[in-house]
């Protein structure tokens, strides 16, 4: 796990080198907020806004090798450059453009992780609202470890679903509201 937070920092250093908004999402940031668990990814949101996407894609594939084939055109395509560091550690970093993204960044939270060493991470309820928008079965663990470790009042609901409800509707996915809500009226009782 160590050498997984010192690829986070590494990548860390980088963007606020180049005053790049971000935040570290994913499995790190549910070490912090849920139930830890194992993790081999680094996953970060870069906000690059609509257009801005290929200078910062280009500054990163000059640090960081490509993990798949015409890694540039997929994550021109698909807003997620899949990248590679040392020792084989993956790095996905979602380019962010979206109101919630945006708000994401601006509400994460420089957390001690290490001796003397923060990673901004997002905050819990943000980590909800993309782990109920992945809607995987890992996603919907991590949110009961979430809901379990941070507890039903110390989470803003009305932030997440007022931010959920849009993106739902953007994927056609409505289903994923009403299994949130009964998670959440589940903690309530």
């Amino acid at each position: 796990m160590t050498e997984l937070v010192e690829v986070a920092l590494e990548l860390q250093s980088t963007c606020l080198a180049r005053q790049w908004p971000f935040c570290i999402i994913g499995g790190l940031a549910v070490q912090h907020w849920g139930e830890p668990r194992f993790t081999k990814n680094v996953d970060m949101t870069v906000l690059t806004g609509f257009g801005g996407e290929e200078p910062i894609v280009h500054a990163l594939f000059a640090i960081y090798e490509p993990r798949i084939d015409d890694a540039r055109s997929f994550a021109l395509m698909n807003r997620v450059l899949l990248l590679k560091a040392r020792g084989g550690i993956g790095i996905d970093i979602a380019l962010g453009a979206l109101d919630f993204e945006l708000s994401a960044v601006g509400r994460a939270k420089d957390i001690l992780v290490l001796k003397e060493k923060s990673l901004r991470l997002c905050s819990a309820e943000d980590l909800i609202v993309m782990k109920a928008f992945a809607d995987r079965g890992i996603d919907w663990h991590d949110i009961e470890g979430i809901l379990t470790r941070q507890g039903h009042g110390a989470l803003d609901w009305l932030y997440i679903f007022k931010q959920l409800e849009p993106l739902c509707e953007v994927k056609e996915a409505p289903e994923i509201l009403p299994r949130l809500r009964a998670l959440w009226e589940a903690l309530d009782r």
